[in-house]
């Protein structure tokens, strides 16, 4: 069809040997428009082609639309856990010292709704309006699991239900220089504060109606009055005890702004046992003030044994299992303590804006 001399002599052939060297005449180009002219051949029929690629997006927008819901059903999850938190037991059914958001009983600590990509998402919100500078281990807490390393804690006795803030200094009890300015506020309005719980105090006998601003006994013998409810003030309860109220006002670290932060009354009355339980986060304290502390009354933070004195501040990290009991007979009366949510103190101050931030009480 054509000719051409290239280094290997006269050649002819077909498409393969158009890349050859070789030189054309008028009288070739009928053939080589001839050739051009050919059809295309596709190495698959096309309308077979085109039903494996709609198939293939189908799945595609399918496997899409199910990651969509999985995420948004993940999300209300934690946002409908967050809503539910509340009191000094942090959830409806908990007790003043169980300190767990969103759980209504008790029992043993477990991994919880998954909270990881809406605390995410509030950080990056965060650091949108903000900035990133001092995140690093709110960063890895919102990466991880609610627990040190994702997991339970050492010897599994510390084991958040909630955050997990990395390379935090971890003790059942914290000492009380710490938190010297808030501990020593407090001691020094025990007598205001015990004036308040006695102007709204009752028999706790069970067979008269609750009192205005006490909630529903919790578990049997557990009760609690709260001037602050999972980062919201009650004002109602916080007009009636005007001495406890102006304490927390001049408390520097207290979680007010946080629904991990509550405060108020909580009483334990003769025989009643709260089993092992784990707070929310470790990036609190829990403070308990010592009011009313009869013969037989017993804290147990992480296996260490303690007991709380009237008039005296015990600085708590209620991450860690912990256990309250009161043994004493009915004639001793209940046990009473002010309990109020103070910052970890080694969370700096740029973590709490930001924790503040990611979990702000709903409005």
């Amino acid at each position: 069809m054509w000719k051409g001399n290239g280094p290997g002599g006269n050649q002819e052939g077909l498409g393969g040997d158009l890349g050859a060297q070789g030189n054309w005449g008028p009288e070739d180009a009928p053939g080589l428009l001839a050739r051009a002219s050919l059809p295309i051949m596709l190495p698959w029929p096309l309308p077979l082609a085109s039903s494996a690629m709609t198939l293939l997006l189908g799945a595609l927008t399918s496997l899409f639309l199910w990651y969509c819901y999985r995420l948004g059903s993940q999300d209300m999850q934690a946002l409908g856990a967050r809503s539910q938190t509340g009191g000094l037991s942090g959830g409806p059914g908990g007790c003043p010292e169980a300190g767990r958001p969103g759980l209504g009983r008790v029992e043993e600590p477990r991994e919880g709704p998954r909270t990881e990509g809406l605390v995410s998402r509030r950080l990056r919100a965060y650091a949108r309006r903000y900035s990133w500078a001092g995140m690093g281990r709110v960063r890895r807490a919102a990466q991880g699991g609610p627990g040190p390393g994702g997991g339970p804690g050492a010897l599994g006795i510390q084991r958040p239900a909630l955050l997990f803030l990395p390379d935090l200094p971890s003790a059942p009890f914290v000492p009380r220089d710490a938190q010297r300015h808030d501990v020593e506020l407090l001691e020094s309005s025990f007598p205001a504060i015990l004036r308040d719980f006695g102007a709204v105090s009752w028999d706790f006998s069970g067979t008269t109606p609750l009192p205005r601003g006490w909630s529903p006994p919790l578990a049997p013998g557990c009760y609690q009055l709260l001037l602050y409810q999972a980062g919201r003030c009650q004002p109602n309860n916080c007009r009636r005890c005007p001495g406890a109220y102006r304490a927390l006002r001049g408390l520097r670290s207290f979680m007010s702004a946080n629904t991990f932060g509550n405060a108020g009354f909580s009483v334990l009355l003769p025989g009643a046992r709260l089993e092992s339980r784990c707070g929310p986060t470790n990036a609190r304290v829990r403070c308990h003030l010592g009011l009313k502390i009869p013969p037989g009354c017993e804290l147990v933070v992480g296996g260490e044994p303690q007991c709380w004195a009237e008039g005296h501040c015990l600085l708590v990290d209620d991450s860690f299992l912990h256990t309250v009991a009161h043994n004493g007979s009915p004639e001793d009366g209940p046990r009473v303590v002010f309990i109020v949510d103070l910052w970890h103190p080694n969370v700096a101050g740029a973590e709490r804006q930001a924790l503040d931030f990611v979990f702000a009480p709903d409005p």
